[in-house]
């Protein structure tokens, strides 16, 4: 039985990098299909021309097709369903994913090329659904489903969320079978949670996994990392949990191990504004992490509220400050265009951003999802109709009609930071003692200004202090490179294609 996992990303061109990630939900699939022995293969077609999928499809011809939909690419995952019935109408088509979950019915309407909607966490309904399939059984009872029946649609029993994550396999492992995939750039992006504490209006992630959080253990997620580093060489990650710092005895275990084997990779996460304190800031960088995202939203208590956010400005300013203070970079989520929001409550907004003065930050129009608690009250009050994701093809669909000024004042707002970062290295330096991410924000901001030597000197105390971490001799290659020394430069690249031999920007500099 060939089993074909799918995306298209709904944009026409491959420019933006991101084209090239598949949702990690479909990765864990195809992990978990693999693992059991089936015949399994990851395909993103996003930006590929209809004559090219059309090609690939007919090559593999699959016998089953899990197709991932969200709400940016509703109609194009539906339109690639539709070439699947075409050229195969004797397969079985499955959709999944957080539209799909919340719009069952919409996929399932009269006509619709989709045979069935896998509900919620898919791993242990899809590997049932294809035992199922496979063997010529009935799976019409199977948990977590929804698919048409006698002409009306059938939904099954809910299935309850997997209690131990560390037993679902590492994706990366099975990203030889794939096409269409950037494997450094995927392997990059890793989750270790499932859920979220909180409970915010716009956010559909209450709804899809529920109100418990599931957690990978600390030796898992390194496990992981330590996997991808030796495989694909990525020695930064970026942590896509709703909160990484849920929960805070798991981040310092996983800090601490990390420090324990000298893993010495950079990574970033999301975390809530009262998930993080001085303690965990300090060892979460000692650990790497170079960057922590905040959703930060609004600085008016008013909007926050309206938003669902349960937490006020001052906790705000207190965890960018602590942030601040320890020396990781801060970057942040806003949203602008809120029904409601007055001049005053968007100068809150840009008040705030000069107190806490981000790295960088993030500014999105409010939007509706389905299975928000937002989109929930607008159609409960008539503000929308339930069938705005079936007529619209905006890819995002966003409350205010017509955005105001308020997102490009909010974002002007974020690129003023005029700190004195050199001294802030100085108080880093005295408050945690040696910490090769205070080296490397500190060096690659001074090469970025031209003061070449000082950001060799932060570089080579990581060579001398930690000879087997690849950060200082990459950094340091980057730097004689762009100083026209390409010859030095190549001397360190080797060093750290012989700590990581599979170093990709390593290796694509000794050409």
């Amino acid at each position: 039985m060939k089993i074909l996992l799918t995306y298209q990303s709904g944009l026409t061109h491959r420019n933006d990098p991101y084209i090239s990630l598949l949702p990690t939900g479909l990765c864990y699939l195809h992990a978990c299909l693999q693992e059991a022995g089936y015949d399994s293969l990851l395909a993103n077609f996003s930006a590929w021309p209809t004559a090219r999928i059309k090609q690939e499809l007919l090559a593999l011809k699959p016998d089953l097709i899990g197709i991932s939909q969200w709400t940016h690419n509703r109609h194009s995952s539906m339109e690639l369903a539709q070439i699947c019935r075409d050229l195969f109408p004797n397969s079985t088509i499955v959709m999944g994913g957080g539209h799909a979950t919340f719009c069952y019915e919409d996929i399932l309407a009269e006509g619709s090329p989709v045979d069935i909607v896998v509900l919620g966490e898919a791993e242990s309904t899809l590997l049932e659904l294809v035992a199922r399939i496979s063997s010529g059984t009935a799976w019409q009872e199977i948990a977590g489903l929804a698919f048409l029946s006698n002409g009306s649609i059938a939904v099954t029993n809910s299935r309850k969320n997997i209690d131990d994550l560390d037993r679902l396999p590492i994706p990366a492992r099975y990203f030889d079978r794939a096409i269409g995939l950037d494997l450094e750039l995927q392997s990059e992006f890793i989750v270790t949670t499932r859920g979220c504490p909180s409970n915010c209006y716009f956010c559909s992630s209450p709804d899809f996994w529920g109100k418990r959080v599931g957690f990978r253990s600390p030796a898992a997620i390194v496990e992981e990392i330590q996997y991808i580093r030796k495989k694909y060489g990525l020695i930064y990650f970026s942590i896509r949990d709703d909160t990484f710092t849920a929960d805070r005895k798991r981040v310092l275990e996983f800090c601490s191990l990390l420090q324990k084997l000298e893993v010495n990779i950079l990574w970033n996460c999301q975390s809530r504004v009262t998930a993080i304190d001085k303690e965990l800031a300090i060892e979460m960088k000692r650990a790497g992490c170079e960057c922590i995202q905040l959703g930060v939203e609004s600085g008016s208590l008013r909007i926050l509220q309206q938003l669902g956010k349960k937490i006020v400005p001052a906790q705000i300013e207190q965890a960018c400050a602590l942030i601040r203070e320890i020396g990781i970079n801060l970057s942040v989520y806003l949203i602008s265009d809120i029904p409601g929001e007055t001049g005053d409550d968007i100068q809150q907004t840009i008040e705030l951003v000069r107190q806490i003065r981000p790295d960088d930050g993030y500014v999105s129009p409010l939007a509706y999802y389905p299975g928000t608690q937002l989109y929930k009250n607008a159609v409960k009050c008539g503000n929308v109709t339930q069938d705005i994701f079936v007529n619209s093809r905006q890819t995002a669909l966003y409350v205010a009609s017509r955005p105001g000024p308020s997102s490009a004042r909010i974002l002007k707002e974020l690129t003023k930071n005029l700190q004195d970062y050199p001294e802030l290295f100085k108080q880093q330096k005295r408050r945690l003692g040696y910490c090769y991410t205070t080296n490397v924000i500190a060096g690659e901001w001074y090469r970025q200004r031209g003061e070449y030597e000082k950001a060799e000197k932060e570089l080579l105390e990581i060579t001398t202090k930690q000879p087997n971490n690849p950060w200082g001799w990459f950094l340091l290659g980057d730097l004689y490179a762009e100083l026209g020394k390409s010859n030095k430069g190549k001397e360190f690249y080797a060093k750290v294609l012989s700590i990581v031999p599979q170093h990709g920007p390593s290796k694509a500099a000794q050409l």
